[in-house]
C-alpha cells in the first residue's frame, strides 16, 4: 500500500496484536541490482532480522516485469535476511501499468509465470516466495489461468485480491472467484479485499473458502480488527471484547508513529502522514473525528507535536477519573 502503510505505521499496527506477518510497500525493479540501502530505505525491518519492533515478520515485496532483474534482487533480498520475497501483480496504479508493473501482467501469465519461476531459483528453497494478485486487469477471464501459472513456476503461496484492476477498490469484492481458483490450485491461497470488519472476515471466509485473510485499508481504519478476528476464532466472541482497540491505546501510538515519520518524512509532509491515518480511523473511532477536525489545518510539526501531547495529558485524565 504505497504511500500509507510505510514501515512507520506497520510498527504501529503490529504494536496493537493480531497480526501474523507484514509485506512492505512494493519495490520498484527497472532494469537494476538496487543497492542494500535501497531496500533498508522501504525495508529497514532487515536490520532487524525483518522483523517489526514487536517482532512481527516482514517479506519485502517487489514489482517489475523484468524476470533476470527481478531475480537478482530477489538473491539479494535473501542475503540481507528478509522473511521472504513477495511479488507484486496486483498494483493497480496507472503509472505502474504503464509501465508494465502490476496488475497489467495478469494479461501475461507467461510472463508471470516467468518471474515466479526466475525468483524462485534464485532464492534458497527456505525463504518462502509468494505472490499477489488480483483477479484480473479489464476482467477476470484470465484468473485461473494466472493462478496456475504463479503455482506451477514454484510458488509458496498466493493471496488474491479479489477485484479487478478496471474494479479498481470500489466494493464489492467478489470473494466467490476466490473459490473458484481454490477449487484448481494446491497452494495456500489467501483472500484480500473488502474486509473492514469481523462480520466481513467471517463472510469472506465462507464464500472464498480460504481461513487466512489478507488485510490492509481495514487494519488501517481499526488497529484491533486482527485482535478481534483471533478473539472470535478462539470462541471468545460473547466474552465482551471490544471490537476495536480502546482510543486510548491508540493516542500513545499516534505519539510514537509521529515520532518516527519524523525521523524520514520532510518536515512539510509530516502533519499529513499523521491526517491521513486519522482519515482512516474516523470510520471506525468518533474521537479520531474531533482528532482530525482539531489538526486539519495544522501544518507546523511542532503544533501538532503539541495538540499530541495535550491529547495524551488529556486522555489520562480521562482514565484517571474512570478509576
Amino acid at each position: 500500500m504505497e504511500g500509507l502503510l510505510d514501515h512507520s505505521l506497520r510498527d504501529a499496527l503490529t504494536r496493537v496484536g493480531g497480526v501474523d506477518r507484514c509485506v512492505s510497500e512494493f519495490i520498484r525493479v527497472t532494469g537494476t541490482l538496487l543497492p542494500c540501502r535501497a531496500f533498508e530505505r522501504v525495508v529497514p525491518e532487515l536490520r532487524n532480522g525483518s522483523r517489526t519492533a514487536a517482532g512481527v515478520p516482514v517479506r519485502a515485496q517487489l514489482l517489475g516485469s523484468d524476470a533476470v532483474c527481478l531475480a537478482e534482487n530477489a538473491a539479494r533480498l535473501a542475503e540481507m535476511g528478509s522473511a521472504g520475497i513477495d511479488l507484486n501483480f496486483g498494483c493497480p496504479a496507472k503509472t505502474v501499468n504503464q509501465h508494465r508493473g502490476g496488475a497489467v501482467l495478469l494479461d501475461e501469465p507467461e510472463t508471470v509465470a516467468q518471474i515466479v519461476s526466475a525468483v524462485r531459483r534464485a532464492v534458497p528453497a527456505h525463504v518462502p516466495v509468494s505472490a499477489k494478485m488480483r483477479l484480473g486487469f479489464n476482467d477476470d477471464s484470465r484468473a485461473e489461468e494466472c493462478a496456475l501459472a504463479i503455482e506451477g513456476a514454484g510458488a509458496t503461496e498466493l493471496v488474491v485480491h479479489a477485484r479487478t484492476k478496471a474494479h479498481g477498490y470500489r466494493p464489492p469484492a467478489y470473494w466467490e472467484r476466490i473459490a473458484d481458483l481454490r477449487a484448481l490450485v494446491q497452494l495456500p491461497l489467501i483472500a484480500n479485499g473488502e474486509i473492514w470488519t469481523v462480520a466481513d472476515a467471517l463472510r469472506c471466509r465462507e464464500l472464498s473458502g480460504c481461513v487466512d485473510l489478507m488485510i490492509g485499508r481495514g487494519m488501517v481504519s481499526d488497529p484491533g480488527l486482527g485482535l478481534a478476528i483471533q478473539a472470535h476464532d478462539a470462541g471468545q466472541r460473547e466474552a465482551g471484547l471490544p471490537r476495536t482497540a480502546p482510543w486510548g491505546t491508540l493516542l500513545p501510538l499516534l505519539l510514537q508513529f509521529w515520532h518516527r515519520v519524523g525521523l524520514h518524512v520532510a518536515a512539510r509532509h509530516r502533519a499529513g502522514r499523521l491526517k491521513q491515518w486519522l482519515n482512516y480511523l474516523r470510520r471506525s473511532y468518533p474521537q479520531a473525528q474531533q482528532a482530525f477536525d482539531d489538526v486539519r489545518l495544522m501544518h507546523d510539526p511542532a503544533q501538532v507535536e503539541q495538540w499530541l501531547q495535550q491529547a495524551l495529558q488529556t486522555e489520562a485524565k480521562v482514565q484517571s477519573k474512570d478509576c
